[in-house]
């Protein structure tokens, strides 16, 4: 609710108690580095005074505590954190994030514009304030089998709600470069407007090409000089930690105080076990500063750095006309949030509570062929395989060359040498592709896992030393409406349900974590020696990735950017 300008300024100027004061506590100026002492005083969601004592209609005791402006998310798949917005909300709020920038692609590729409909409604009931970038490349690329395709006039249709900021990562570098017809239509519509970049390791004159189209971000640098040249080129990169993609090492020793105006934190893809175990962006702060991180540089990049970057400009400092997103803490290293103010509200348990729900979405999403063993033989009569080679904490992957000498005119899993099967099927009951490869990296001995969480397209992608067992893993995930699953000698050993798009789980995040961590130990169970063998497993479907990807149509050489015959 917008308050009167007379409200405002009454209550700035102490003429009539102010709604709510924060009083006994100091604040963090992002723009001197100074503590500023005195109350905070707020009307409504506004902040109308600092540095000065208050009367308030209420008043909240935050002696001894440092505020700090509310974090800020510039890049999310909220689906990645496998619960619905309304649950990623109670679990993240409460840690000091109160925007989150979100891109809903992954809900997009499967059901279209009503997936992104679905998070603007419920961006609208949230804690947090959640703004989503409309999702430019659904599907990623032509290479694969999306549930839906969105072109420029649909997104058109929504620029102008409240929600939205502007235009989602543009994945589809290569069309960028190659002036596909679609790609500029959509540059065009948003021209002027922000647009959201991802072009991993592209650099020099592609890349001024990339951004000379009115790119503005990047959270895909993974190394200090990838970023520092984007950095050099007029780019906002986003550090990103993830539960794959971890960038914080490579870049945070980028950020500096001098620096910091041009940098901000993501997480991109993060799951509510690594969030119980670690953190979200708390997590990232707390460990840059533990690392050396100048405090004032984290803390700008996590808030008004990433407000001024996405032209939020009601947010980002706690100020006078600012929205009153406040986190209160103990220690500014520890960061560990005592307290936190979304738009003036507490997040409480009451206040999560009172949210009107929002009816979900994609039920039944799961449409994939039936398949058995034999769904998932690699025929050839050549030695010479390509392989997927992970790269642990990377989304980025080796193209390998291995000898995989045939046996019957068939290929087999060869876990001695960590050699695994992954295979790729079409699971939105529009041709029943399924494509077959082999993997590295995944140390897997006995069994297979899958999952529908196979970015973008989100067809099944299964991992196995066992046809059989890849075919029962598949199996289930069609019964229980998407999710992940663990199988061995042909029995189930863990599963978790997503029925929401085979995405996103109905169970409170809790529920989840529980869920997760039996998986994870399923998993382990079978020699998988990955931290996060499911975001892992969903990565190596995403054919804008270098160097080597699969998707329903095959393996994608993404440098080359054509499908291997």
């Amino acid at each position: 609710m917008v308050q009167p300008l007379s409200d405002l300024i009454a209550q700035g100027r102490g003429l009539v108690p102010a709604d709510l004061v924060l009083r006994g506590g100091q604040v963090l100026d992002l723009v001197t580095g100074e503590m500023v002492p005195g109350d905070v005083a707020i009307c409504g969601e506004t902040i109308v005074g600092i540095g000065s004592a208050y009367e308030g209609r209420e008043v909240l005791d935050v002696s001894g505590l440092t505020l700090v402006p509310g974090f800020i998310d510039t890049h999310l798949h909220i689906e990645s954190s496998l619960v619905t917005p309304l649950e990623f909300d109670r679990c993240v709020c409460p840690r000091g994030v109160t925007t989150a920038i979100c891109d809903p692609h992954e809900i997009a590729n499967v059901i279209g514009i009503e997936g992104i409909d679905y998070f603007l409604q419920a961006a609208t009931r949230t804690v947090m304030d959640i703004r989503v970038n409309l999702s430019s490349c659904v599907p990623s690329t032509g290479m694969e089998t999306a549930g839906a395709r969105i072109e420029a006039e649909a997104l058109v249709a929504l620029k102008d709600h409240p929600k939205v900021i502007g235009l989602a990562e543009m994945m589809n570098y290569p069309g960028v470069l190659m002036q596909d017809p679609g790609v500029l239509a959509k540059l065009e519509a948003f021209r002027g407007g922000h647009i959201d970049g991802h072009a991993p390791l592209l650099s020099g004159r592609d890349l001024n090409a990339y951004i000379a189209a009115g790119i503005r971000t990047e959270h895909e640098a993974t190394s200090a000089a990838e970023a520092r040249e984007k950095l050099q080129k007029g780019m906002r990169v986003l550090i990103r930690e993830g539960s794959v993609s971890k960038d914080m090492v490579a870049l945070s020793p980028l950020l500096s105080e001098r620096t910091s105006p041009y940098m901000c934190l993501c997480t991109d893809d993060r799951n509510p076990l690594d969030i119980a175990e670690q953190g979200h962006l708390d997590h990232m702060i707390r460990w840059m500063i533990g690392q050396g991180t100048p405090v004032l540089a984290a803390y700008r990049a996590a808030s008004l750095s990433a407000a001024e970057a996405f032209g939020l400009k009601d947010r980002g400092q706690i100020a006078p006309g600012k929205r009153a997103d406040i986190v209160a803490l103990e220690d500014l290293a520890a960061c560990r949030a005592r307290l936190v103010l979304a738009g003036g509200r507490l997040a409480s348990a009451g206040a999560f509570a009172a949210r009107e729900d929002v009816a979900p979405v994609g039920r039944g999403s799961v449409r994939a062929p039936k398949v058995t063993a034999a769904s998932f033989r690699a025929t050839s009569n050549a030695a010479e395989t390509h392989v997927i080679g992970i790269l642990p904490g990377k989304i980025l992957t080796e193209h390998l060359i291995e000898a995989v000498p045939p046996e019957g005119g068939e290929k087999r899993a060869d876990p001695r040498r960590d050699l695994a099967k992954v295979a790729v099927v079409e699971r939105h009951g529009k041709n029943g592709n399924i494509a077959v490869g082999f993997v590295r990296g995944f140390g897997l001995q006995r069994g297979a896992i899958a999952s529908t969480v196979c970015h973008d397209h989100h067809n099944i992608v299964a991992v196995g030393v066992s046809e059989a067992d890849m075919a029962l893993a598949a199996t289930r995930l069609s019964e229980i409406e998407g999710g992940f699953v663990v199988a061995e000698g042909g029995r189930v050993l863990a599963e978790l349900a997503l029925p929401v798009a085979g995405l996103m789980s109905l169970e409170p995040f809790e529920t989840v974590e529980a869920r997760l961590k039996a998986l994870r130990a399923a998993a382990r169970s079978l020699g998988v020696v990955l931290d996060e063998p499911f975001l892992q497993l969903a990565f190596i479907a995403l054919p804008v990735i270098p160097a080597l990807k699969i998707t329903d149509r095959g393996l994608v050489d993404v440098e080359a950017f054509e499908i291997i015959g």
